[in-house]
């Protein structure tokens, strides 16, 4: 019996179907339900140098921040190899203006030192990540379900889509006020990603293999 191959044009799928993302916008994530997500980058604290007390403040004020919130977060940490090619790159750049010959040389042998020393170390870095949701509410009427998410309906035209969007993102921007506030007091430091740099977060880490090739932005942004 003859076999049957499928058609690629008619079974392939873009990657982006499967996301749960429609689009970053204004820094700010919109997944495909109509909820939205902003990521702020936080800073770090070497919790093992502190002292008892002060290790034990940290975690009161930590608490008393989780106990604070009336809406979920998540937290985030990001684990990579280091990426030394535009410290590198700055290095070629600077051997290639370099009159002096005894410097062009020292600064060959650094690149190369530079280069071995990464390579067998296995250097990684660590990020962290908060990411503050909001959800659009859903009115429940007389019919049943849903007369109000402002994200699903299929007639709204774009100045209404502009103005649910920004009372939407108003409410997020009071929540991250909330998020930041409350970290600042534990003596962490957060500052919300903008567009493209949340862009190029999910982009790393739906593809984990592709470090090194140029990252596409279109058809995320608006």
């Amino acid at each position: 019996m003859p076999t049957q191959t499928a058609n690629p044009r008619t079974s392939a799928k873009s990657t982006q179907e499967f996301l749960p993302v429609s689009e970053v916008r204004d820094g700010i994530v919109v997944l495909k339900d109509g909820s939205l997500r902003a990521i702020l980058l936080a800073s770090s604290i070497n919790f093992a140098l502190k002292s008892e007390d002060e290790q034990t403040a940290f975690i009161v004020q930590f608490q008393n921040f989780l106990n604070s919130l009336d809406f979920s977060a998540q937290i985030f940490v990001q684990s990579r190899m280091l990426d030394i090619r535009p410290y590198v790159a700055t290095l070629e750049a600077a051997y290639k203006n370099q009159l002096d010959d005894l410097m062009r040389i020292q600064i060959r042998e650094y690149i190369e030192f530079i280069k071995s020393f990464t390579e067998a170390a296995n250097i990684m870095t660590k990020n962290f990540f908060v990411v503050v949701p909001y959800s659009p509410v859903i009115a429940v009427s007389k019919s049943g379900i849903g007369s109000l998410i402002p994200f699903g309906k299929k007639k709204q035209n774009t100045e209404e889509k502009n103005r649910s969007f920004e009372e939407q993102a108003t409410q997020l921007e009071q929540r991250i006020s909330i998020v930041q506030q409350g970290l600042v007091r534990t003596g962490v430091r957060t500052v919300q990603l903008g567009t493209e740099e949340a862009i190029e977060l999910l982009y790393k880490m739906f593809n984990p293999g592709e470090e090194g090739k140029p990252m596409p932005i279109a058809g995320l942004t608006q």
